[in-house]
């Protein structure tokens, strides 16, 4: 009887698979093992290519970002408020393109250098339009760590499109807080519309910068 032969497992595969799955189980269903069973091969041939789940997560935000900037790249003459507009609305995007998306992404370590060449234009961009680079660093992160927290809290309570958590029911939210009349209408800014509340914060934290730094 002929002994069968694991089939060759490549590292993008495995991670392409492991981002579908995510849809479906989310990030804390998302294991070696299942990932193994779906793949069809033992679990110790995931570990060739990750020691543990954290290594698999770096590559499955890796992935995600040579996914978020395989489409067309900034224009040379943008300026820096429509890269950071740019950049972190594309972040947002691919986010929302996984059940949590942005926890998969969050803490995760880049794996390669691939994302030093975006970096680089962008900071490149901000340091020619007037800022230190310290300046530039400072407002890149913080629209990053904005848009992280966003989508981390967009997913807690859509965790994929037209999907909704239960107890986020704007209606009954309101009526609950009825003797808090403010609050009770802040839910429909809240929790409602997210692609609007986005777009304005990112206005908002633009200004900031430019009343920070004095660049506009």
């Amino acid at each position: 009887m002929a002994t069968r032969r694991t089939p060759k497992l490549d590292k993008k595969q495995a991670v392409d698979t492991a981002l579908r799955l995510l849809n479906e189980v989310g990030l804390d269903g998302l294991t070696l093992r299942a990932i193994a069973k779906e793949l069809d091969v033992q679990a110790p041939a995931l570990y060739w290519h990750f020691k543990n789940k954290q290594e698999l997560l770096d590559e499955m935000a890796t992935e995600m970002y040579r996914r978020m900037v395989a489409g067309e790249p900034p224009a040379p003459d943008a300026t820096w408020q429509q890269r950071l507009v740019a950049t972190s609305a594309g972040l947002r995007d691919v986010l929302l393109g996984y059940r949590d998306g942005a926890k998969v992404y969050s803490g995760s370590r880049f794996t390669g250098t691939e994302h030093a060449v975006r970096m680089e234009e962008n900071l490149k961009a901000f340091v020619d339009a007037g800022f230190t680079l310290s300046q530039a660093v400072r407002a890149t992160s913080t629209a990053y760590f904005f848009t992280l927290g966003f989508v981390t809290e967009e997913q807690g309570v859509e965790p994929t499109p037209g999907e909704r958590r239960e107890g986020y029911d704007v209606d009954e939210r309101a009526a609950r807080l009825a003797d808090f009349p403010l609050a009770a209408a802040a839910g429909t800014e809240l929790f409602q519309d997210y692609g609007t509340g986005f777009e304005e914060s990112l206005r908002l934290l633009i200004a900031g910068i430019e009343a920070r730094y004095g660049i506009a």
